[in-house]
């Protein structure tokens, strides 16, 4: 009972406190307490009571809202409401055309079909809300002083919930308690960022150092926190003790849902949020829907048809009126009075009939034009997700497609945007090369080492290709199975152990550990840096065994000996014992399959509670307390930071360094590491730290545990030594530097160990007056990097500094202020970690080599014959991002460079008058399209230029100009750019120049330019699946881009494009014939054609076959598109579906509705058969013709186009017989009783149907063999290509073009400024180029192209944008003035 009133008494306390804070936080925090607190109270007394529950609800729809919620979003659909419209106007008698109930037959089968598509799909979203909501979770329940068994969906905001090894997360829980004795607790986060390797997340610090279980009855805290958002990388709160203590709360104390416990026989922790708003379901977006260009062009001529439908009827209308005035008074027998039984005027009967023709021509807007793109879309989505070629077997990944409907703008791309590192490079970081002290250690051997793998790979693909090729693994294979696949590839298997791609089919088939492939961890040592390590060891030994002062140690030795230190523990490596295993369950389609939700997830992979058992040990748990992730900013810090400060007012007995020795005896040997079974398994969230890492080891200075507040360290002749771990300064994208605080164990000194990027820590290096030999070594490590950078390798930086007593209790008392803020704590927190990392000591850098991913340089060579703009956007520095854009062919070594590297606005501004010869884009073209004409012309030049300067550019006043002189060189190359820096240049060119853009990453920092861009892909690779969750399409590797594009796009496009025009051509040539009918029944609004026919002969008996061609043909062979890539240009320019393409259909349309009409009409024009039976040979060729149309249309031909054309004749007889055998007095007066049955007696039928489709296409078809034969288009032209032949090298077509003349390459050229390229020819690259080592091809020359010339294909090596309307522009001495006066 006192227990009871205490807690009442608290509550009430508590709510007081909370409604004087009301006011203050209502819009910035959140408050949670226990609810525990009040089980006896009434629930209007629960402060959590507002929260939102767990139970989740993914559906849109209730059993009561489908309908009207359905019928209310598909009328967001203009199309839908004009035809519903339509289908109402029938219902009035005055102008009705058709029985009410048969016009309303087709809106409401579009409408039925969409709705039940939507039913089906809500229903499978409940199905699995219910599936998820009724999982099981242990929630503790006061009244039974246990943990009890809950559904998911009764847990609530404030509850304490135990988690068990291999249990999801139902909410967003804060770790209060773990089993594990470093009160760590393991989580798998794959669901959420793709990402394997383990995380680990600590205890909340106040709760830390509790020694026996966690008690909730004894829990008498206050939580303070942010509301609810989607940032899953940022948690700030703080808890409020019943003392009044405050202890800050960072994102490693949340256990977010959607993960998965591992290694933790036990947590406890309280929800913070629940339901929809926890991080994972508030990240939940669902695919993308986008407008495509194709789609908006189309929904113009969707407009221009309206028009012509009223026209059409105006027309119409107006011939009514005038033939109802003839008659005067006299008014003929057959008029129709009005409903009032009045005579109608002229005027009235006009404005009647043409709401009525508005009826009957009805089918000029193409009703089935919407759903059957639709669903040509998701057939082609469908076939390209069964390409296997865009099926990565490494990775067992797939291609992903999340936005469904912008397919074809894949054939019509013309930038790319491509992030580097991890997209065009593997992002598997090696170890290099090193320089410690101002000292250069080479590592040729491990050069030596490196090169072999890339000669084992190009032997393995050898043996592949002449071997026969892999058999590919189904989806569905088991892991058995594939190792015995793998030795069926090639006899030389067992002996390529040590290749690349062995390494990744290793990593797959064991249990995965990222970035830990043979290649990485197997790191050869330099001899001499080993024996300095080892000399520097042996003497720390010795002064050790006689108590020597450290400091007496040489400056050299004791520099090279805290490098490694320092490589060894700053960093969040997670290392795991290997005779623990990681009870990892493994999924084969795990990053196979899109995983839209986490409860889809879930729904698919829920591992079983009963299977974790007790087999994780607390001994595996040797694992780092902090994850930083490189788009976070916050600051980390140990449990015992504040404890520190309190100890650091003591004085410390000095110690004897025997303590800081485990009793193990170290490895004496000059080998490395042993591979053995004991081995340790280092988990990193980034593959530069496990380089270094395994580069430390190499030199046996191994990472061997990590406590919360100590990081254990096995060195040579040292043994173990256990540094007390201060703090840690995570990494983040802003600071680009790491940084941990640590008690050093031999010297008892505060050391701080930082590493980052180059160009943040030598700013951050002391003055170098402050010493002859800092200065020396900060020099000759500035050249080393330059020349690491110009070998291509990513450069990081070493430092270190030591500090007082007093120093670090001043800066941790400061720092903890910063960490309990919950305003402005980012500021704050980065302010905190500069004032600790300055004047800092350079030890040395590292050079670390990400290696170029299969495929890249040919996939961007064969994109640029495309005629793609490829933008390279990185951050990585200046020198290495130009080295790697000539390995990868970005930059070529012909090309002259242009280096912008301006230091301020005033230097940028020579924008203004150094490149004034470079035209800006045409703003005076009123839209894209006019701007195909002329092609644009590129220079051989390549532009680089750094962040700094990016930033200048992108500046209102110099954009325009910065555009113009990028847009003219072949290649652009964007260094230190940050996100926001790349999404402004992607939106910059998009809108500036009109043109489609795609973006391609694989990292957190590309998603803002993956959103910005027309088209994002996403690269499935290691930095998580950030990436891929913000883009339309996911490829595993960079060189499927090119086969997406090439093939898949040029195809979409294609046919997309010419289904849209026969949608147009079919119903116009339908409606015209009616349309001529008029002039022969005074405009009245009848029809010769059956209503029946006039209904459906759209909707069903025409609809078949352009589906099937509008999802399988294929203008020209795969493997032509990817041999020529210039036929992509066929897409870039429209080719398929220019503006007049539409206007040439619609006459074709009424033509061949005049042969239709006129020809039947003459032939029956004496005899006396009745209105239908003149009226159904007319609906009869006009199938005929119809589908005749689409055979002269189709380039492939497959048994599904003959089926399907077979069916829509065999249907429409089918329907015609039973109809006019059975539907006598369907529509009085008509009787179309027998009409179909005495027509097939008749052979005056059988010779119109013969004649009158001929006719009609007769035009066409002559069109086409002329234009194919005397003007074939590239298309066209390489339709014809047989790939492979001894042609297909230098097929004769491409050498059509008039040659240039001799001397032309000189006319343009210009003196350019020195550089370290040789020397390049200059001018336009419109001219005759022969690149050396490739085949020699005719450009077209500068000179106005004839006709012939029109259909030549563009040469490999041209770089002509044809989307733009530019003149060829020359460079004048603009560009080396600017050049040098930055």
């Amino acid at each position: 009972m006192a227990r009871e009133s205490e807690d009442a008494g608290m509550a009430k306390a508590s709510k007081v406190k909370r409604q004087k804070k009301k006011k203050t936080k209502e819009n910035k925090t959140r408050t949670v307490q226990a609810n525990i607190l009040y089980d006896n109270a009434k629930g209007e007394e629960n402060p959590n009571r507002h929260y939102a529950n767990n139970k989740i609800k993914t559906t849109k729809y209730t059993v009561l809202s489908f309908l009207p919620k359905n019928l209310f979003e598909q009328f967001h659909r203009f199309a839908n409401v004009y035809f519903v419209f339509i289908a109402l106007l029938n219902f009035v008698p005055v102008v009705n055309a058709f029985q009410p109930e048969l016009a309303l037959a087709p809106v409401v089968f579009i409408l039925s079909v969409t709705a039940i598509k939507d039913l089906w799909e809500d229903y499978r979203r409940h199905r699995s809300d219910k599936e998820i909501n009724h999982m099981d979770c242990l929630v503790y329940s006061r009244v039974e002083r246990r943990y009890v068994e809950k559904y998911w969906k009764e847990v609530r905001v404030g509850d304490f919930i135990r988690l068990r090894c291999n249990e999801i997360l139902p909410a967003d829980v804060l770790l209060l308690s773990s089993s594990d004795p470093d009160r760590l607790c393991h989580i798998e986060t794959a669901t959420l960022d793709g990402e394997t390797n383990l995380k680990q997340r600590q205890v909340v610090r106040s709760f830390f150092d509790l020694d026996c279980d966690f008690d909730p009855l004894k829990y008498n805290s206050v939580i303070e926190c942010e509301k609810p958002n989607n940032d899953l990388n940022r948690f700030r709160g703080y808890i409020i003790h019943r003392s009044g203590r405050r202890d800050a709360l960072y994102k490693e104390n949340l256990l977010l849902r959607g993960c998965t416990i591992r290694n933790t026989e036990e947590a406890v922790g309280i929800v913070i949020y629940a339901g929809h708003e926890t991080k994972a379901m508030l990240n939940n977006n669902g695919p993308r829907y986008k407008r495509s260009k194709l789609e908006r062009q189309m929904n113009v001529d969707v407009f221009w048809c309206v028009i012509i439908l009223l026209v059409m009827c105006l027309f119409a209308a107006v011939g009514h009126g005038l033939w109802m005035f003839q008659y005067g008074d006299k008014r003929p027998v057959f008029d129709v009075l009005s409903p009032e039984g009045t005579d109608l005027s002229p005027i009235m009967s006009a404005i009647y009939l043409f709401l009525t023709m508005i009826i009957v021509f009805q089918v000029l807007i193409p009703i089935s034009l919407f759903v059957s793109i639709e669903i040509v879309k998701i057939c082609q989505v469908y076939f390209i997700h069964q390409d296997m070629d865009l099926y990565d077997e490494e990775t067992d990944s797939h291609l992903q497609c999340r936005a469904l409907n912008i397919t074809e703008d894949l054939g019509q791309m013309q930038y790319i945007f491509s992030d580097k590192t991890g997209t065009l490079t593997e992002n598997k970081m090696v170890f290099r090369r090193c320089t410690v002290a101002g000292v250069e250690y080479s590592h040729d051997a491990n050069a030596r080492r490196l090169a072999m793998y890339q000669e084992m790979d190009s032997e393995e693909e050898e043996c592949t290709s002449h071997g026969g090729t892999l058999p590919r693994r189904d989806s569905v294979t088991s892991h058995q199975s594939a190792p015995v696949v793998l030795r069926s590839q090639s006899t030389k298997s067992h002996r390529r152990t040590g290749s690349r791609a062995e390494a990744k089919r290793a990593s797959i088939l064991s249990k995965h550990t990222a970035f830990s492939s043979p290649m990485e961890k197997d790191i050869t040592p330099d001899p001499q840096l080993l024996d300095k390590v080892n000399e520097c060891s042996s003497q720390m030994d010795f002064m050790r065994f006689h108590s020597q002062p450290m400091s007496q140690l040489p400056s050299d030795l004791s520099d090279i000996i805290d490098f490694f230190i320092a490589l060894t523990i700053c960093n969040t490596v997670v290392v795991s014992s290997p005779n623990q295993p990681r009870q990892k369950v493994r999924m084969r389609f795990e990053l196979k399959s899109p995983v839209k939700t986490i409860e889809d997830f879930i729904k698919r992979f829920t591992p079983s509670r009963l299977t974790s058992g007790s087999n994780s040990s607390s001994s595996s748990s040797l694992i780092t307390n902090r994850s930083s992730n490189k788009g976070c900013s916050s600051m980390l810090s140990s449990p015992s930071a504040e404890s520190t400060l309190t100890k650091l007012d003591e004085e410390r007995p000095p110690r004897g360094l025997d303590h800081a020795f485990s009793p193990v005896p170290p490895c004496y040997d000059g080998k490395a590491w042993d591979k053995e079974e004991g081995e340790l398994r280092y988990e990193a969230e980034s593959p530069d730290e496990a380089a270094l890492v395994y580069a430390a080891r190499a030199y046996k200075c191994s990472l061997v545990g990590r406590l919360p507040d100590q990081v254990t360290v096995e060195l040579p002749h040292l043994g173990k030594l256990s540094f007390e771990l201060l703090h840690t300064l995570g990494f983040d994208s802003t600071r680009k530097r790491m940084s941990v605080v640590v008690r050093h164990p031999l010297t008892d000194q505060i050391t701080v160990y930082t590493k980052g990027a180059d160009s943040v820590i030598m700013d951050l290096i002391k003055p170098p007056n402050t010493g002859k030999r800092q200065k020396k070594i900060v020099y000759r490590t500035q050249n080393y990097l330059n020349l690491y950078a110009a070998d291509g390798l990513r450069t990081l930086c070493i430092a270190k500094k030591i500090l007082s007593k007093d120093e670090y209790a001043c800066w941790l008392q400061r720092h903890l202020e910063a960490e309990t803020a919950i305003q402005g704590r980012e500021e704050l927190l980065f302010e905190s970690a500069l004032r600790l990392e300055t004047n800092l000591q350079l030890l040395g850098a590292t050079g670390i080599e990400d290696r170029l991913q299969d495929g890249v340089p040919e996939t961007i060579a064969s994109l640029r014959k495309a005629g793609l703009q490829i933008w390279v956007l990185t951050g990585d520095k200046q020198e290495t991002a130009v080295n790697i854009a000539y390995a990868c062919k970005l930059l070529d070594p012909e090309e002259e460079i242009l280096t912008l590297n301006a230091d301020s606005q005033v230097a940028a501004k020579a924008f203004h008058t150094n490149f004034a010869p470079f035209e800006i884009y045409p703003s005076s073209s009123p839209s894209s399209s006019s701007s195909h004409t002329v092609p644009f012309m590129v220079h051989r030049l390549g532009l680089v230029i750094d962040g700094r300067t990016l930033a200048y550019a992108l500046d209102k006043s110099l954009e325009d100009k910065f555009l113009a002189v990028a847009r003219s060189c072949r290649s652009v190359l964007c260094c230190r750019s940050t996100p926001l820096q790349k999404s402004m240049v992607v939106k910059l060119v998009r809108n500036k120049l009109k043109v489609m853009t795609l973006a391609i990453g694989d990292g957190a920092n590309d998603v803002s330019m993956i959103q910005v861009a027309d088209v994002g892909v996403g690269i499935s690779g290691q930095e998580g699946m950030q990436a891929v969750m913000a883009s339309d399409f996911a490829l595993p590797r960079f060189r499927y881009l090119q086969k997406l594009l090439l093939v898949h796009g040029h195809w979409c496009y294609s046919r997309l494009a010419n289904m849209i025009l026969y949608f147009f051509y079919k119903n116009a040539m339908f409606v015209a014939l009616i349309f001529w009918y008029q002039f022969y029944c005074g405009f009245s609004g009848s029809a010769m054609i059956d209503q029946w026919y006039l209904i459906f002969f759209n909707l069903m008996f025409s609809a078949f076959p352009q589906l099937i061609t509008g999802t399988l043909d294929k203008d020209v062979s795969a493997e032509t598109l990817q041999q020529l890539p210039h036929l992509y240009v066929n897409g870039q320019n429209s080719e398929e579906y220019k503006p007049y393409m539409f206007w040439m259909n619609m006459i074709d349309a009424f033509y061949q509705s005049l042969v239709c009409f006129f020809i039947p009409y003459f032939a029956y024009a004496d005899s006396d058969v009745d209105l239908f039976t003149w009226g159904t040979p007319i609906t009869t060729l006009a199938l005929f013709t119809i589908l005749l149309h689409l055979g002269i249309e189709t380039k492939t031909w497959t048994w599904m186009n003959w089926l399907s054309i077979t069916f829509s004749i065999a249907l429409f007889f089918t329907v015609a017989l039973c109809y006019n055998a059975s539907c006598p007095t369907c529509y009085s007066p008509s009787n179309p009783y027998w009409t179909m049955q005495r027509l097939l007696q008749d052979p005056l039928f059988y010779l119109l149907c013969a004649i009158t489709p001929v006719a009609a296409l007769l035009p066409r078809y002559f069109y086409r063999a002329c234009q194919g034969t005397l003007f074939p288009s590239p298309v066209q032209v390489g339709r014809q290509v047989k790939v492979g032949s001894p042609l297909s090298p230098k097929p004769p077509f491409l050498s059509l073009a008039k040659p240039s003349p001799k001397g032309c390459n000189k006319k343009d050229q210009r003196s350019f400024p020195s550089s370290n390229t040789p020397p390049a020819k200059k001018g336009p690259v419109s001219q005759a180029d022969e690149e050396k080592g490739q085949r020699s091809q005719v450009q077209p020359s500068d000179s106005v192209r004839s006709h012939s010339d029109l259909y030549t294909l563009v040469a490999t090596e041209i770089d002509t944008l044809p989307y733009t309307k530019d003149a060829p522009t020359t460079l004048g001495g603009a560009t080396a003035s600017f050049n040098q006066s930055l």
